[in-house]
C-alpha cells in the first residue's frame, strides 16, 4: 500500500455516530458475542434489541465504552485525545487502528496507519528489535529495499544500538517505546495514531519525539491520546473531550482544555491533615474553599496561620505547586525571607511576584524545616488549592521569583 498523494484538505479519518458496547461480565460477553454473530448472517435470531425511541437496549453487564462519537481529521492536523482514565480514549483508537470492530457507525481511515497503541503492541518478543522492525515495515507494505534505506535512522532515533540484535522481551518499557515510536514515525504514515506514548521515557526522549510528531504532522493526520495537557497544548490542532464514552467537546484546543480542567476544579484536589512536629502546635492556609485565583504571570499573596509554644530559629519554608497528575511544576523557596518562626500564633503573608504557571488547577504543598533542614516541622499536602487562568503549554520554569515576606503576629 502506497502512500497517498498529499492534499492539504483531504480528510483521512473520518468517524460517524461511532458506538462500542462491552460486557464487565466474562461468560455473558462470549454469549452475546456468539448471539451478535449469528444475527450479522441471521437478522431474525439474536442481535442487540432497540426500543421504540430507536435506542440500544443494553443487556445485563453491558455498559457503553464509546458512544455518539463523530469528527474528521484532514492531513496536517493533530486531534488530542483527552479525558480521565476509562473515558474511552484507548477504545477509540483501537477501532481507528482495526484493531476491533465498532458496533454502530462507520470509520474510514484512509493510507497508510503508524500505531502505538499499548506498550510493546505489534512486537514479536521472541524476535529481535531488527528483525520486528521488518515484521513491521513488511505489514504497512514496505519492500526490504525501502526498509534498509530506513533501518539505520529507526536505530539511530531509538538509541538502541547495542541491543538491536537483542530479543524484545529483553528490552526495559522505554526502550520498546523507542523502537515502536522510531519505526511508527519512520514510515511515514498518512494517519499515526499515539496513545500516551510520551508517558514512558525521559526528557530528552519526549523533546526528540515531540520534534519528530512535529515533523511528520504536515503531511499526516495524527490523533494523540496524553494526560499531560501541555503536549496537547504543543502539538495539537483541536481535541476531542470524552466523559464517560461520550464526546463531551469537540474542537478549538484551549477551549476543550479549558473545560476539562474546569471538571477537574470544581471536583478539587486530595489533600490530607497536616503532620506537624511536637514544636509546632497548629498550621493551616488561609485561603477561601473555591481556592486562591491568579493570572498566569501575575502576583499572588497566599497566607498561612502556624502556631508555636517556642521561637523556632534556623527554618526553611518551601512552597510545591503541585497540578492534577501529580507533577511538581513549581517551587518557592523562602529560607532567605524567614528567618524563624516566633512564639504564639503568627499570620505569614507570602508575597510572590510572578506565578508563572500554564492555566489550570494546582494543589499548594508545604514544608517548613528547622535545624538546617534536619528537622520537618510542617508537612500539608494539599492544603490549598490554587486556579491559574491563562494558555495550556507547557511550563518551562521552575523556581518562582519571591517579592517577599512579611510576618505578623496575633495576641492571644
Amino acid at each position: 500500500m502506497n502512500t497517498l498523494p498529499s492534499n492539504d484538505n483531504e480528510v483521512l479519518v473520518r468517524v460517524e455516530n461511532v458506538g462500542k458496547i462491552f460486557c464487565r461480565d466474562f461468560k455473558k460477553s462470549l454469549l452475546y458475542g456468539v448471539s451478535d454473530a449469528v444475527h450479522e448472517f441471521l437478522p431474525f435470531v439474536g442481535g442487540k434489541k432497540i426500543d421504540e425511541c430507536g435506542e440500544v437496549i443494553l443487556r445485563p453487564s453491558e455498559f457503553w465504552a464509546n458512544k455518539d462519537i463523530s469528527f474528521e481529521v484532514r492531513r496536517g492536523e493533530c486531534l488530542g485525545l483527552i479525558g480521565r482514565n476509562g473515558a474511552g480514549k484507548t477504545t477509540l483508537l483501537r477501532m481507528l487502528n482495526g484493531l476491533i470492530k465498532p458496533d454502530f457507525g462507520f470509520i474510514e481511515a484512509r493510507g497508510r496507519i503508524g500505531a502505538i497503541i499499548a506498550l510493546g503492541a505489534g512486537f514479536n518478543h521472541i524476535l529481535t528489535g531488527r528483525e520486528n522492525v521488518y515484521v513491521n515495515g513488511s505489514l504497512l507494505g514496505l519492500s526490504k529495499s525501502e526498509i534498509d534505506a530506513k533501518i539505520d535512522d529507526i536505530i539511530d532515533f531509538a538509541e538502541i544500538e547495542e541491543f538491536i540484535d537483542s530479543p524484545v522481551q529483553s528490552y526495559s518499557s522505554g526502550m520498546q517505546v523507542r523502537l515502536g515510536f522510531a519505526v511508527a514515525t519512520a514510515m511515514e504514515p498518512d494517519v499515526l495514531i499515539l496513545d500516551e506514548v510520551l508517558a514512558v521515557g525521559d526528557a530528552a526522549f519526549r523533546s526528540k519525539c515531540l520534534k519528530r510528531i512535529g515533523k511528520i504532522s504536515r503531511n499526516s493526520a495524527i490523533l494523540f491520546v496524553s494526560h499531560d495537557q501541555g503536549h496537547i497544548a504543543r502539538i495539537c490542532d483541536k481535541v476531542l473531550y470524552l466523559e464517560k464514552g461520550r464526546p463531551s467537546f469537540f474542537g478549538n484546543k484551549d477551549e476543550g482544555l479549558k473545560k476539562y480542567h474546569d471538571v477537574i476544579t470544581k471536583e478539587g484536589i486530595a489533600s490530607a491533615p497536616p503532620e506537624l512536629h511536637d514544636r509546632v502546635t497548629s498550621f493551616r492556609v488561609c485561603s477561601p474553599e473555591e481556592g486562591l485565583f491568579v493570572k498566569t504571570g501575575g502576583p499572588i499573596e497566599i497566607d498561612f496561620e502556624i502556631e508555636s509554644g517556642e521561637e523556632i530559629a534556623n527554618e526553611s519554608c518551601n512552597f510545591f505547586f503541585v497540578d492534577h497528575q501529580r507533577v511538581l511544576a513549581g517551587h518557592a523557596d523562602f529560607s532567605k525571607q524567614l528567618r524563624s518562626i516566633p512564639k504564639g500564633k503568627s499570620l505569614i503573608t507570602i508575597k510572590i511576584a510572578a506565578v508563572d504557571l500554564a492555566g489550570g488547577p494546582y494543589q499548594v504543598n508545604v514544608q517548613i524545616f528547622a535545624k538546617g533542614g534536619r528537622e520537618l516541622l510542617v508537612h500539608a499536602f494539599g492544603c490549598a488549592r490554587l486556579n491559574v487562568a491563562g494558555p495550556h503549554r507547557l511550563w518551562c520554569g521552575y523556581r518562582l521569583p519571591v517579592a517577599g515576606v512579611e510576618v505578623q503576629l496575633r495576641q492571644e
